[in-house]
């Protein structure tokens, strides 16, 4: 079952930035007729250049990642804080690739599109995100060296991508 959402201003958007992005949400891209997503807890909001923007890391390892470089869109689902379904794909999402078996074939879950951008229709936020910049974030790049020895211990290192958000959907 498809739910109606409806294009907001940003303006509209309600809820603490900290909360909706470090809560999880599903960061989903198409390329070549593949829809892929995963779940990424690290990010933020906020304006750069004059425009409305999130910024998501992804790292080298991430499925998603390799698609994300081959598009220009992506959309960031969010869902709600007590939906326990939302949570277990949320986790089955982080701890699955893409490369090994189609993630939304198994989770059953709907996609839906925005202007041919996909995003997963079982959500209740989504934003519609044009990708601005994307810049690698290496070792020589950390001021704090505690940092990156604390989460890169293997290399496996994040890239953050700065995106304009074009538009915010929400039931």
């Amino acid at each position: 079952m498809q739910h109606c959402f409806q294009d907001m201003s940003l303006e509209y958007f309600d809820g603490n930035p900290f909360e909706k992005i470090g809560g999880g949400f599903a960061l989903t891209t198409e390329c070549d007729g593949k829809v892929n997503s995963m779940t990424a807890a690290w990010g933020g909001l906020g304006v750069m250049w004059g425009k409305n923007v999130a910024y998501v890391v992804v790292r080298d390892s991430r499925y998603t990642k390799e698609i994300l470089d081959k598009t220009d869109k992506f959309s960031m689902t969010f869902f709600a804080d007590d939906d326990k379904n939302s949570k277990m794909l949320l986790k089955y999402f982080g701890a699955v690739s893409g490369r090994d078996e189609d993630k939304i074939k198994v989770s059953r879950i709907t996609i839906d599109r925005y202007n041919d951008v996909p995003y997963i229709d079982e959500g209740v936020l989504v934003f519609i995100c044009k990708k601005l910049f994307c810049s690698p974030m290496t070792k020589d790049n950390y001021l704090d060296k505690a940092i990156y020895d604390e989460y890169y211990p293997t290399g496996d290192n994040h890239n953050i991508y700065i995106a304009e958000i074009e538009m915010m959907l929400a039931r």
